[in-house]
């Protein structure tokens, strides 16, 4: 079992093995939400998930819970609903707040929607947390508050609002300031990360927002051209989804670290060029690398890298699955 055996081997996580507590997982049956579910399930711990199903998918909770599915609770709702918030709340010790909408494109075109739920829908989760009394919140937020910033690598204390592009960066960033003054203000333990390009399994390859790694695996899996907007050259810090894993159940364990906001990443600049080149090796041995290049997006930065020092030093964290492990780990799961 991939998270058993991976949490086994990072001694910070060593108390999760022996002592139970109750954790509420939002945006459940999504991407990242169902991989911290079915690691917690890995460690016997009591996790309850929420989720709307907008975005979130039936398939990828009943992979997550083939693992103790007695230790796992759904409750169908809404982040927008203060009372499902108020519910879904009640007697746990942490929450993993991963429910948002997460389009930076389609941010632009509805703006109220993402200030409703990424923004708000945040709002209502920590006044639910505070009322209810939990220990601490992880939330994400996201690399893209940092924008257009021609700084590299990124640092945390190096972000200037005027860099942002979007909508969806506002949002992220209205919930770092709201995390910071519920940690101030009312004592509510609060600790956000910055995520840098996500990657693994679960993730949907469908749509016109999909993520480059999993849009370009399934085109080399179905025999398709993937397509590079722009010449290759610009770089991205790839982190498989494990890494974001681990850095969630550090965060809840770190002492002293209330009102923080982390990068997590791997710290690496990969070009685009070069991953291609590595997903055609993983997934396609046999295929000639063949690729479209067309012009560059309006909006899209050349060079991204999480400067991770901040994270290593808190939470004790590495990025222990790199880039070519986490896409073979992707493979087995698509086996």
């Amino acid at each position: 079992m991939l998270y058993e055996d991976l949490l086994a081997n990072v001694p910070e996580l060593e108390s999760l093995h022996t002592r139970k507590f109750r954790w509420l997982v939002t945006g459940s049956a999504g991407f990242i939400g169902s991989n911290l579910v079915e690691a917690l399930l890995s460690l016997n711990q009591s996790v309850i998930g929420l989720d709307n199903f907008t975005t979130g998918k039936h398939e990828n909770l009943k992979a997550a819970t083939r693992i103790n599915p007695g230790n796992f609770t759904l409750i169908n709702g809404s982040i927008n609903d203060f009372e499902t918030c108020r519910l879904a709340t009640q007697n746990v010790d942490f929450v993993l707040h991963h429910a948002a909408l997460i389009s930076v494109p389609e941010s632009l075109s509805q703006p109220q929607n993402y200030h409703a739920t990424n923004a708000q829908g945040f709002a209502n989760i920590l006044e639910a947390s505070r009322a209810n009394h939990a220990k601490r919140i992880m939330y994400a937020s996201s690399s893209a508050v940092y924008g257009d910033s021609p700084e590299n690598p990124k640092l945390e204390s190096k972000l200037n609002p005027e860099n942002f592009l979007s909508p969806y960066a506002l949002t992220k960033y209205l919930n770092e300031l709201s995390a910071k003054f519920y940690s101030n203000v009312y004592g509510l333990e609060c600790v956000g990360f910055r995520y840098f390009n996500v990657f693994g399994q679960r993730q949907d390859p469908t749509g016109a927002y999909a993520a480059v790694i999993s849009k370009w695996v399934d085109c080399v899996k179905n025999s398709e051209i993937p397509v590079i907007f722009g010449d290759g050259k610009a770089t991205r810090d790839f982190c498989s989804v494990q890494n974001i894993v681990i850095a969630n159940l550090l965060a809840a364990l770190a002492p002293n670290v209330s009102g923080k906001v982390f990068n997590i990443g791997c710290g690496i600049e990969t070009s685009l060029s070069e991953l291609l080149r590595i997903i055609y090796k993983i997934f396609a041995p046999a295929q000639e690398l063949r690729v479209n290049y067309e012009s560059p997006r309006a909006g899209d930065i050349m060079r991204s890298c999480a400067d991770i020092s901040l994270a290593r030093k808190y939470l004790h964290y590495e990025p222990i699955v790199s880039l070519e492990t986490g896409l073979k780990f992707l493979k087995e799961s698509l086996a």
